[in-house]
């Protein structure tokens, strides 16, 4: 569920603050419109903010998922290394040929899928980066919109801040995230690749036992 920094009642005054604090822990560098400068916008200028708020409020929730994923993915790793030195264990506690060969096709599986995962992780870590430069280019947005409603409302002190320098940081950090995107295009083909061998060997010890063992419905 998407979370929003502030309940629909909230003033918004409280708008104000609460992005303050989020801009602080996160995205340190930006041009920002000086707080001193923010707390004399007007009450329909405040509203106007919202939806950009919204916006931000979305990034910090996509970042969390991110970290998260990359969390649940460190776990399965750990869980794959186990499965795959259980298999190994297997070959060397076969009592026949058979069960031999189907502990053999289980090491391949496991070490098969421990591949797959780490190359999912790899791009786990490509979206968390996407994901961290969102959010800046969230908070780079959010003060463009702070901009035009100070000027807007011509505020004291906001026609000493320059609107191309605001809008040319908000590009550099967009173009930053178009080049993250392609580098995580190429970790997400090598993680299909790898998945693919996976499922590769998943269905040969699928094969070998009768669908007993690496069956998707099974797994």
């Amino acid at each position: 569920m998407k979370r929003s920094l502030l309940p629909t009642s909230s003033p918004p005054g409280a708008l104000l603050l609460l992005s303050s604090v989020v801009l602080l822990s996160t995205g340190c560098g930006l041009r920002r419109v000086p707080l001193d400068v923010l707390d004399k916008l007007p009450y329909e200028a405040k509203i106007e903010l919202l939806e950009a708020e919204n916006d931000l409020a979305l990034a910090v929730d996509r970042l969390d998922e991110a970290r998260a994923e990359v969390a649940r993915a460190r776990d399965q790793i750990r869980r794959g290394r186990d499965r795959y030195s259980a298999a190994r264990d297997e070959v060397s506690a076969a009592a026949d040929e058979n069960s031999k060969e189907v502990a053999e096709l289980a090491v391949i599986e496991a070490d098969k899928r421990v591949e797959w995962l780490r190359a999912k992780q790899r791009l786990n870590v490509r979206e968390e980066d996407l994901a961290e430069q969102n959010l800046t280019c969230a908070q780079a947005r959010y003060e463009v919109s702070r901009l035009t409603a100070a000027r807007k409302a011509k505020l004291e002190g906001s026609e000493t801040l320059d609107p191309e320098k605001f809008e040319a940081q908000l590009k550099g950090c967009e173009e930053d995230y178009a080049a993250l995107k392609e580098k995580a295009k190429e970790v997400g083909a090598e993680a299909e690749t790898m998945r693919a061998d996976w499922d590769s060997a998943r269905a040969a010890l699928a094969k070998k036992t009768f669908d007993a063992r690496a069956s998707p419905f099974v797994e």
